[in-house]
Order: C-alpha cells, then sequence, then structure tokens
C-alpha cells in the first residue's frame, strides 16, 4: 500500500484523479492533504472523500523554510513519514527543508513536455512558441523550477484552431490518466535508481497522442 501526502493550492482534479484510480484498485490511501489557500475547492473534494485536511496559508510564515517546516510537521503528525509526497497544483517552490525530509519521494505533475516550458501558464510559452505538440510531464522534485528528473510524459497534439484553455483542457485529461498510471508503478516497486537516475522496470513510461 502505497501512502501519500498530496499538495494543493487550487481547484484539485489532479488530487480527485488520484482518489478515483484508488476507487478503481490503485494500492494506495491519501493520509493528508495539504492546502495553502483557505477556500481552495481542493479542500471541499478532500472533506467529502474523507480525506484529512491540513489548511497551512503559506502568508502566516516568515519563510519558505518556516513554511516547509510547518508542510512536514504535518505530514509526520499525519503518521507519513514514510509517504510519498504528490504536488497536485501546488503553487509554491519547495525548499530542501521539504524535499530533504522526503528524499527522492516528491513528484510533481507539469502541463508542458519537460525541460521544454517550465514554470507558470506553459500552455500559453507552447502556443506562442507555435509548437506542434504539447503535453504533461510526471517528474521528481528537486529545489528548482520543474527541472527535476523526468518520470513519465504524455504527448496531445496542437491543433489548428487551438486556443488557450482548449489546449489546456486537453493537456489535462492526460494529466489525469498519467499522474496516477505513475503512482501505479510506483505502487508495483517499478520504480528503480541508476546511478541517481529514476527509470521504470518492464513498462514504456510515455503515452501517445491523445
Amino acid at each position: 500500500m502505497l501512502d501519500l501526502v498530496v499538495l494543493a493550492s487550487g481547484s484539485g482534479s489532479n488530487f480527485q484523479a488520484i482518489l478515483g484510480a484508488i476507487e478503481r484498485g490503485l494500492p494506495a490511501r491519501v493520509r493528508l492533504l495539504i492546502c495553502n489557500v483557505e477556500g481552495a475547492r481542493v479542500i471541499a473534494r478532500a472533506e467529502a472523500a474523507g480525506v484529512p485536511v491540513k489548511v497551512l496559508p503559506h502568508k502566516g510564515y516568515p519563510s519558505r523554510a518556516a513554511f516547509d517546516a510547518a508542510l512536514v510537521d504535518a505530514s509526520h503528525a499525519a503518521g507519513a513519514e514514510d509517504a510519498w509526497v504528490v504536488l497536485a497544483g501546488f503553487m509554491r517552490i519547495l525548499t530542501p527543508t521539504f524535499l530533504d525530509a522526503f528524499p527522492s519521494r516528491v513528484i510533481n505533475v507539469h502541463p508542458a513536455l519537460l525541460p521544454a516550458f517550465p514554470g507558470v501558464d506553459a500552455q500559453g510559452q507552447a502556443l506562442a512558441y507555435g509548437v506542434a505538440v504539447a503535453g504533461c510531464t510526471v517528474h521528481l522534485v528537486d529545489a528548482g523550477t520543474d527541472t527535476g528528473p523526468i518520470l513519465a510524459q504524455a504527448v496531445v497534439p496542437v491543433l489548428p484552431d487551438d486556443d488557450h484553455d482548449r489546449l489546456a483542457a486537453r493537456i489535462l485529461v492526460q494529466e489525469h490518466r498519467l499522474l496516477p498510471q505513475v503512482l501505479g508503478w510506483i505502487a508495483e516497486g517499478r520504480l528503480t535508481f541508476t546511478a541517481g537516475k529514476p527509470r521504470f522496470t518492464g513498462v514504456v513510461p510515455s503515452l501517445g497522442l491523445g
């Protein structure tokens, strides 16, 4: 059974995708949802599913490190010291204070084919550059902005009549597929590290055009 702590800031659709995958048989449980935005929709999603919630507004802390220490404390208080941490629309860059508490166990889903278009508004960046394909990436998190090792990717075509919302919606569908799939591979013990680089055994960590 894979223990999870989910960090989120917004509506929580990827969090909901994880819950749906668990209902369909993903061998995981969400020990805690932590949200840094009071009133965010993800909080109601968690409460409806019976998932414990901790709301920690980041503006209440004097530094990023102090906020991250509070994240660690909340996770440990939930009995999730050995959990995997999933960033599901969590709009904060984590510091070593948090990352060192969960070494190589923090993952993020980003709406671009990294290393292209890191940071905010990846969909808008893709459209501005005129790329033929876009997509999403699940990666391990380091102290940079979307710079951690890539675990899996899914590709989405950019259509001639795409605008930001249409492209973002199609990418989001793939995020909802890819993130639970990666968690399933981790739960199955397929993730290994060779010379510090992650790889999955027995699977192809990519999805085709969606």
